[in-house]
């Protein structure tokens, strides 16, 4: 019975280290971020294996939600986790709300872009061990946080060395270039970007800022998406001006819908490009 009695102690410790290890595998932080106006705001943080017996500086990716997700989708509908494991790259999934990584036209409290520029990126290198400069960071998402990545990328190219959309809403600041149908999702544009019209736009759209871009400043460039997604017309649109403007690029077209299995899959991708741009392949 004694032995019994052990062993069933020692499978029970067993659950609890390997619990308490996968919930060690990422961080939460909190801050309030001035250019938010000191709202509340969290992101998770994945650091490489042997982070805190090393003294090196690691690259980092930094990974944007979708629309109507929040910052802990990244680690909760796929095993980025596991992934991340295979590379010596910290990875930051910061909140977006539905502000579509903008600063916005209506409300002077709601500075998504300078929140990621101005307050997470500097926060992040002032607290953790990182390669500080363009040739050690780079920054990716799906959907909302797809148009989010390419727009970043391509408005700061001195700042991240590879962008990445997956399944992104590419076309998503063009107003009259594209006319929106539903009407709550034009108001919620307009309250991000101002009226349809509005020449600021421009500043905040992929399609207009990849034409301004010298060729010594374009990050490395990957786009994907399902052949089946509907944001399928908008991806080639911007592959196809990409092609016009001889701008390198990989794009992936293949099986598939607006869903998490495809971004599971697409993630794995994203990590075995952009690792070997800022030196995190292992």
């Amino acid at each position: 019975m004694n032995i019994r009695v052990a062993m069933i102690k020692l499978l029970f410790a067993g659950l609890i280290l390997s619990a308490a290890a996968s919930a060690k595998d990422y961080e939460t932080v909190e801050l309030e971020p001035p250019h938010l106006g000191g709202m509340k705001v969290g992101f998770n943080i994945i650091l490489p294996r042997g982070y805190g017996a090393s003294t090196r500086q690691y690259p980092v990716l930094y990974l944007l939600h979708g629309y109507t997700d929040h910052y802990p989708a990244w680690v909760s509908y796929t095993r980025l986790t596991d992934y991340a494991r295979s590379y010596d790259l910290i990875i930051v999934m910061p909140e977006g709300d539905n502000g579509f990584y903008t600063n916005s036209y209506t409300d002077r409290n709601l500075r998504w872009e300078d929140f990621i520029n101005l307050d997470l990126i500097p926060y992040v290198d002032s607290h953790y061990r990182t390669v500080a400069a363009r040739r050690g960071r780079a920054i990716a998402g799906l959907s909302m946080g797809g148009y989010g990545a390419m727009k970043i990328g391509l408005k700061y190219p001195q700042m991240f060395a590879a962008a990445a959309s997956l399944s992104g809403a590419l076309a998503v600041a063009r107003g009259k270039h594209r006319p929106i149908k539903d009407p709550s999702m034009q108001k919620l544009l307009e309250s991000v970007y101002g009226p349809p019209e509005s020449p600021g736009r421009a500043a905040e759209d992929p399609f207009e800022l990849i034409k301004k871009l010298k060729p010594e400043e374009r990050p490395q460039l990957y786009i994907s998406t399902g052949s089946e997604d509907f944001l399928l017309a908008d991806n080639r649109e911007f592959v196809r001006l990409l092609s016009e403007l001889k701008v390198p690029y990989e794009y992936r077209e293949f099986p598939g819908k607006h869903e998490w299995s495809v971004w599971d899959r697409e993630i794995q991708v994203v990590l075995a490009l952009q690792a070997p741009v800022m030196g995190a392949a292992r």
